[in-house]
């Protein structure tokens, strides 16, 4: 057993408009991290080779995927599969996340679509 600590706590960027990602945990079959965007900022992330739930912990965004787009907040949970695009915009307040990956990130050599 593990206790995780401080997983899904904003953490602020160290260049303004840019996010922050730390990893907490990772196993062959799954990584766990926190993801925080501050207010205004931009998430670059790619389409990654795992599947991926985020979990809202804190802030209000938008998502945007290829399958559409809809608002978030604390308590939110979102699944993406591997290799469909996806970010998050128009974030009006810190935003945190709860990030877990099936596998490990980086686990998979799939071509992303």
């Amino acid at each position: 057993m593990h206790r995780i600590e401080d997983a899904g706590a904003y953490r602020e960027p160290d260049l303004p408009a840019t996010a922050h990602y730390a990893e907490h945990l990772r196993v062959p079959d799954l990584s766990v991290g926190t993801y925080s965007i501050a207010a205004g900022g931009t998430d670059g992330q790619r389409p990654h080779t795992e599947d991926e739930i985020y979990v809202v912990t804190a802030g209000r965004a938008q998502f945007v995927a290829d399958g559409g787009s809809l608002d978030v907040g604390p308590g939110d949970v979102l699944y993406v599969p591997a290799g469909e695009g996806h970010r998050f915009v128009d974030v009006t307040e810190d935003l945190a996340l709860l990030v877990i990956f099936g596998p490990a990130e980086g686990a998979r050599s799939l071509s992303v679509r």
